[in-house]
């Protein structure tokens, strides 16, 4: 019988039939396999070397200055109790980290920062698709004199590139850990400045269809954009409230140069917020133009049934007329009877026609 190693964490587990329990290891990821960066930097330069995240604090605390950036991707409950266990992350900001739903927010523990942020992305998708276009994620950054710490959740908005950028920048890398929490954030709002203007472009190809003559119209693809574009407001608008903190809390050691540099990315997000809530007045106008349209080619489309059926109505009146099999009836014995009848029945459904044709019924 095979034996459980002890060291290894096992769950029980109820049997299909419930005819009894038993035991099966749990399978531990190791928490480097979430762990997509881990850099130690000293005076704006990276430090190199392959580091832990353990072994990276112990070098920073050794040598009394720098600071430490570990980025880490979809960590679960383990892996994020190990980082937390390292860097003394309080147990309610881990569980926010755990759990990818959280609004926009900055919070403060002693002398740790946790700024979340939401993330989107602009899928590419066809005119008249009701699938998701814009997808939502979250970074959350933990900030420390010694360390930073982003944990990302989502397969976009990868902070590869920031920091890519910043250790091309040892002068920004000076700051310390605010000019990490300054770039991913610069980083965000900039995704969504793209995804804004991914979804005017969406919006304006939609209204140049609904504003096309005889065009069909497409409602549900409308309301999905709009759906979209709630959704998108979502993410980013709650935003606007840690930004006023961090630029408007005297407490809060911010380096001067950091506090400009935030300054023009609150703009930049004011300029977002507003151009979002343009955009979803746009498409409830959109929305009102579409359906009135829809109006429109029911009332003419209810225009030519009645049409057809006014001069349907003609024929079959006179013929239910001459089928009723009365003995005296006019012109019921006469050789010229039935062309007439067929001649006014032609008569009558010729002007009938004429006439709904010159309303443009027909």
């Amino acid at each position: 019988m095979p034996t459980i190693d002890p060291r290894h964490p096992v769950r029980t587990v109820r049997s299909v039939r419930g005819a009894g329990r038993r035991r099966v290891p749990r399978i531990v990821v190791p928490t480097a396999r979430a762990v997509i960066d881990c850099g130690v930097y000293v005076e704006g330069r990276r430090v190199p070397g392959r580091f832990t995240p353990a072994d990276a604090l112990a070098e920073i605390r050794n040598r009394g200055e720098g600071f430490v950036w570990v980025g880490l991707i979809e960590p679960d409950d383990t892996q994020m109790g190990e980082i937390a266990a390292i860097f003394d992350l309080h147990p309610l900001a881990v569980e926010d980290a755990i759990n990818a739903r959280q609004r926009p927010k900055l919070e403060r523990y002693d002398d740790t920062l946790v700024l979340v942020l939401r993330t989107v992305v602009h899928r590419e998708h066809e005119m008249h698709s009701v699938s998701e276009i814009i997808e939502t994620g979250q970074i959350m950054i933990f900030s420390a004199p010694d360390f930073v710490v982003t944990v990302r959740h989502g397969d976009h908005c990868a902070l590869t590139g920031v920091r890519r950028e910043l250790e091309a920048d040892p002068a920004r890398l000076m700051y310390g850990a605010p000019a990490v929490l300054h770039a991913v954030t610069d980083h965000v709002v900039d995704s969504y400045v793209d995804v804004t203007d991914a979804v005017e472009l969406d919006i304006e190809a939609m209204e140049e269809e609904v504003f096309t003559p005889r065009s069909q119209v497409a409602v549900e693809s409308i309301y999905q954009l709009k759906r979209e574009v709630v959704e998108l407001r979502r993410a980013v608008n709650p935003l606007a409230t840690p930004l006023g903190k961090l630029l408007n809390t005297p407490d809060l050691v911010l380096p001067k140069e950091i506090r400009r540099y935030l300054r023009d990315v609150t703009d930049h997000h004011s300029g977002v917020a507003e151009r979002i809530t343009d955009l979803d007045e746009a498409l409830t106008a959109l929305i009102s133009a579409a359906l009135a349209k829809i109006g429109v080619q029911q009332n003419t489309d209810m225009r030519t049934i009645s049409a057809v059926v006014a001069i349907a109505a003609v024929p079959t009146m006179i013929a239910g007329i001459y089928g009723m099999n009365f003995e005296h009836m006019p012109e019921l014995r006469q050789v010229w009877g039935y062309p007439a009848a067929l001649i006014l029945i032609f008569t009558l459904c010729t002007g009938l026609f004429i006439g709904f044709r010159h309303n443009k019924w027909l």
